[in-house]
């Protein structure tokens, strides 16, 4: 053994452990530990830990001896408790043998129940219970998942097998087939093994554990696994435990069962016990979504006594956790079991209710409610939903798995999903049931429908965890895999044709249909008002329109922190001006364009600083790449052939010639390194003399409104101070000029945008010049990196990400290391020079949550987003501070330790 590897103690009883214990037992082996402490009824086991997974993959993918010992160890000690044997031919102990990863993983790695069943240990069982039937339908079920997951056997050619037997014997479900014909299918699945493995089926019930263990430990690093951890951001050396557990059985009879509870509704969140259950199954029938369960309701008339101590099992394990649960439990002879409990998955509706309720109910601080809340969540609950229409007939109605609306082309795999998507495509992944080989084609999908499954199926639970909408367990549908078509009731439609699907209600719909926009739900605004207690930085909106104003106010927008002028112009009334005066052949010409133009922009932004009423409008003055305002040359070349060839009119021919000759004396080899922002600012001054002007024309006008008017003018892409100088000038001179002795109250800041490197290391001899400086991300992450953004995130920048080149695309968080020293090194030279230089990004990374904590940790003063994304920075905001405490809390407490270590 390498003396690399750990040799603690590598198995715990779950006596042995408790929650605390979750980075080295898993949240399932913790969580197991912490019930088994509080006296609940859990079948006893033992969990091997992340730290012998790690071992497992030091080693090549074997287990060292010393952790066998300590398995066959804990296996005895299992075997007190249960007075039954491991391999024991009259009363055999049998386990499941289930992976626990430190942060949870619907699904994502392997499972295997009825380990420790050969043939004779199934006889054993079978007297034992006095049900032969049960004893080899458990039987084929531990073949046939030990052969797919631990030999790599299809999954197919066991359920084919399986099929093919109901069809021969007409039974229309497992439970009709008989004990003959479940013996029958256990040599078939044992024929199987041999076939594809090469060898016969183990016998040797620790060789069956070793080789599970294995299994499950290798299963960390499958393809689903791997492609949730990316998703959510799990590290990937993180490891998992795996837990053996002592079988009870559901499906022994009318008196058994399985299921999953939630403590609240995942959906809504709503205070009420939530689930399912099927009589005379395991558990994996419920999750896998194979057959449509029942409602949780019904067993409380089924089986009361068992309801009454589940309830309140599930009513203690909220207030010892002080979060929603999701708990999976097992019936046996009418005696209950709990086989797991975690933090339950929840839609982003019901994360925010469960948060702010357990506030209110005082089971959480402020604090803990804020961070609760992963903000993903808030980007899910400002999606549009289908807006409820009377004349919208649905097709076909399944369970609301998932909420919010959805439209896309069906799809009827996992892998056309993932391909049309990857070609722009709206999808909506339709399936019988999805399992978990299926998660790339969740992602891809803009919804998921199901013919099978509940509300804690696969489906459901990885649609809720990820904000699509779903719908599951539709009746209606049904699917002809060889003709690629659905049935949704009456209806047939191809793989292509494109539904909709309304997560909230379940309903499903033929085409594209309207969607509502998103509101803010008293919870929702009551928790954007306790983050807003908490948060330090300022929180201001990207917004380029009136409208864009109106809605980030809405949102809580604190201010504008960008305008980008040059999206003003874009309309189809508003661009020939803006293109003539570009091509201008003369000064006086081009300001007569001006002149057009200033009354447009003026009554812009009369209209935003009337949407911010009191609040910061920090306007950025012209910055076009010149390529986005010029003409199409390719077009007006084709109309300069298209006229020869019909010997058109002889002016018309020289105003094309003039104007492409214009437009390639124009044209740059690098647009974006050209001849924009403030070089466009000091080589035309005029084109910014005009904007100033409109700039505070309007401020004027609204202020004899009596609106409080606070214009902030931003100088984009400087690199020298002498740049900055010269417009600053230019913008006091016209603020003087507009506003005269009457409007000398209104006060007004410049500033500039630092987004090019050489700004940032002369931020000092800049500030000399600026109010403030806004750090516009995208611009400076594509100077820093030498990456032009589009090509890059085209052509190399996923092959960079899979090959761990870059951990993440840098135009999406960001890059601390490179791109956020130039940022610490700015603000620290810029405020040394000026302390009261106000600080702030304005680039996408504004809505990025690593990218808001960076901002906090450096000192900025505020972050500008998209207006869509302002609750989502508002609440990342209030986390960065939460965090930034913790981290404090936690050197403290290091230093205070040091002198007695």
């Amino acid at each position: 053994m390498s003396a690399e590897l750990i040799k603690e103690k590598q198995v715990y009883l779950f006596e042995e452990g408790n929650a605390s214990m979750v980075k080295l037992l898993g949240g399932k082996g913790g969580n197991l530990a912490e019930m088994t402490a509080l006296g609940l009824p859990i079948p006893p086991g033992f969990t091997i830990t992340t730290d012998a997974c790690k071992n497992y993959y030091k080693q090549g993918g074997s287990l060292s001896g010393e952790l066998q010992s300590e398995m066959r160890r804990a296996v005895s000690a299992i075997e007190k408790v249960k007075d039954c044997r491991f391999g024991d031919g009259e009363r055999p102990l049998l386990v499941s043998v289930r992976s626990g990863s430190v942060t949870s993983m619907p699904g994502m790695m392997d499972t295997i129940l009825n380990l420790g069943l050969n043939d004779e240990t199934v006889k054993g069982l079978a007297q034992q219970t006095n049900n032969d039937s049960f004893a080899y339908d458990c039987y084929r079920r531990f073949i046939g998942m030990f052969g797919e997951i631990v030999l790599g056997i299809p999954s197919i050619l066991f359920s084919r097998q399986l099929e093919e037997l109901k069809s021969h014997a007409s039974r229309d479900s497992d439970q009709e087939v008989t004990a003959g014909e479940w013996k029958q299918l256990t040599g078939l699945y044992k024929m199987l093994v041999k076939e594809h493995s090469g060898k016969e089926f183990p016998q040797d019930v620790y060789q069956q554990l070793n080789m599970a263990v294995g299994a499950v430990f290798r299963s960390w690093n499958n393809a689903r696994a791997k492609v949730y951890r990316k998703l959510y951001s799990i590290p990937h050396d993180q490891g998992t435990a795996v837990n053996v557990q002592s079988m009870v059985f559901g499906n022994r009879g009318e008196d058994c069962g399985t299921g999953v509870l939630f403590t609240r509704n995942p959906s809504n969140g709503a205070k009420e016990l939530y689930g399912e259950y099927l009589i005379n199954a395991q558990g994996e029938d419920v999750v896998a979504g194979l057959r449509t369960p029942r409602k949780l309701g019904e067993l409380k008339d089924e089986m009361p006594e068992v309801y009454g101590q589940l309830a309140a099992a599930a009513a203690g394990l909220e207030a010892h956790y002080r979060d929603m649960q999701d708990i999976e439990f097992t019936i046996e002879n009418r005696t209950l079991y709990l086989l797991q409990t975690r933090s339950g998955k929840r839609t982003a509706q019901a994360a925010v209710k469960i948060a702010v309720d357990l506030y209110e109910e005082g089971a959480i601080t402020k604090e803990e409610a804020v961070n609760r809340i992963d903000v993903s969540h808030l980007d899910q609950l400002l999606h549009r939903s289908i807006a409820p229409l009377e004349e919208l007939k649905p097709l076909a109605i399944g369970l609301p798995a998932s909420p919010g609306g959805a439209s896309g082309m069906i799809a009827l795999d996992a892998e056309i999903a993932e391909t049309w998507k990857h070609n722009g495509k709206n999808v909506m992944l339709v399936s019988a049931e999805t399992s978990p080989e299926d998660i790339h084609g969740i992602l891809a999908a803009e919804g998921v429908l199901t013919g099978r499954g509940g509300m804690t199926s696969h489906a459901a639970v990885v649609a809720r965890g990820m904000g699509k909408p779903c719908v599951c367990g539709c009746d209606q549908l049904s699917i002809d895999a060889e003709q690629r078509t659905i049935h949704l009731g009456d209806y047939v439609l191809k793989e292509g044709d494109v539904i909709s699907i309304d997560g909230t209600s379940g309903r499903v719909y033929a085409g594209s249909v309207p969607l509502s926009d998103p509101e803010m739900t008293p919870e929702l605004l009551k928790l954007l008002g306790l983050a807003d207690e908490i948060r330090e930085l300022n929180i201001y909106a990207n917004a380029d329109t009136p409208h864009d104003a109106r809605i980030s106010r809405q949102f809580g927008a604190e201010g504008i922190g960008l305008c980008r002028t040059e999206h003003m112009f874009f309309s189809d009334t508003r661009l020939p001006i803006v293109q003539s005066m570009i091509l201008a052949d003369s000064r006086e010409e081009r300001i007569s364009l001006l002149e057009r133009i200033l009354p447009m922009q003026q009554s812009d932004f009369e209209d935003m600083f009337e949407a911010m009423d009191g609040l910061q409008v920090t306007i950025r003055l012209l910055d076009p790449p010149l390529h986005e305002f010029l003409p199409n040359l390719e077009q007006l070349e084709e109309q300069l052939r298209r006229l020869k060839l019909r010997g058109g009119d002889i002016e018309e021919e020289k105003r094309l010639k003039h104007m492409i000759a214009k437009i390639r004396s124009l044209q740059e080899r690098n647009p974006m390194l050209g001849l924009r922002g403030c070089r466009l600012g000091i080589q035309f001054p005029e084109i910014y003399d005009m904007q100033i002007e409109a700039v505070f024309r309007a401020a004027k006008s609204v202020a004899h409104r009596r609106i409080e008017v606070r214009p902030e003018i931003m100088i984009p892409l400087v690199g020298d101070p002498r740049e900055l100088k010269q417009l600053r000038a230019l913008v006091d001179k016209v603020a003087s000029q507009v506003l005269g002795e009457e409007f000398k109250t209104i006060s007004y800041r410049v500033g500039t945008m630092i987004e090019v490197p050489r700004a940032a290391v002369m931020a000092d001899k800049i500030a000399e010049h600026a109010d403030f400086f806004s750090f516009g991300t995208n611009d400076l992450t594509q100077m820093t990196f030498g990456y032009s953004r589009d090509d890059a995130e085209g052509k190399f920048l996923s092959s960079y990400l899979d090959r761990n080149i870059l951990s993440e695309n840098p135009f999406q968080m960001l890059d601390q290391e490179g791109v956020g020293k130039l940022i610490e090194w700015a603000v620290t030279k810029g405020k040394g020079k000026k302390s009261f230089l106000k600080t702030g990004l304005c680039g996408e990374h504004g809505g990025d949550q690593s990218s808001i904590f960076f901002c906090q940790q450096v000192g900025l003063d505020y972050v500008s987003c998209s207006p869509y994304r302002i609750p989502y920075a508002r609440m990342a905001a209030a986390q960065a501070v939460i965090a930034s405490r913790g981290e404090a809390a936690s050197t403290k407490a290091e230093a205070v330790a040091l002198p007695s270590e």
